[in-house]
């Protein structure tokens, strides 16, 4: 099953039910060489929908110094396509490694 990280809200239950329908199970981990900054969310509907103009975005910094902690949770596949279409327009999936060794996908800025 692939592995998918979470800093912010798909950490959240009601959030895990509406988007994948269930609660999903992981394990806290961090995330080596990346920081977090904001991102003006511009899209109309997801402002209605989340209330909030800024959501935090992984940006890569190449210093192991920084760190983003966070839980790796294992989905399907069709839950990653599920997470794809969660995530705004401004993000883009990839895949790396933690500081566990695991792999697992994050959404970068665009």
């Amino acid at each position: 099953m692939p592995n998918l990280f979470s800093y912010g809200t798909l950490q959240k239950e009601q959030v895990q039910m509406e988007t994948f329908g269930r609660r999903l199970h992981g394990e806290k981990d961090t995330l080596s060489g990346y920081k977090l900054n904001m991102l003006e969310i511009t899209d109309p509907e997801v402002l209605r929908k989340r209330s909030q103009k800024y959501h935090p975005v992984l940006e890569f910094s190449g210093d192991d110094n920084d760190q983003v902690e966070g839980v790796l949770f294992e989905v399907t596949e069709e839950e990653i396509l599920q997470a794809d279409e969660y995530e705004v327009d401004d993000y883009k999936r990839i895949e790396t490694v933690f500081k566990s060794g695991k792999k697992g996908f994050i959404y970068v800025g665009k």
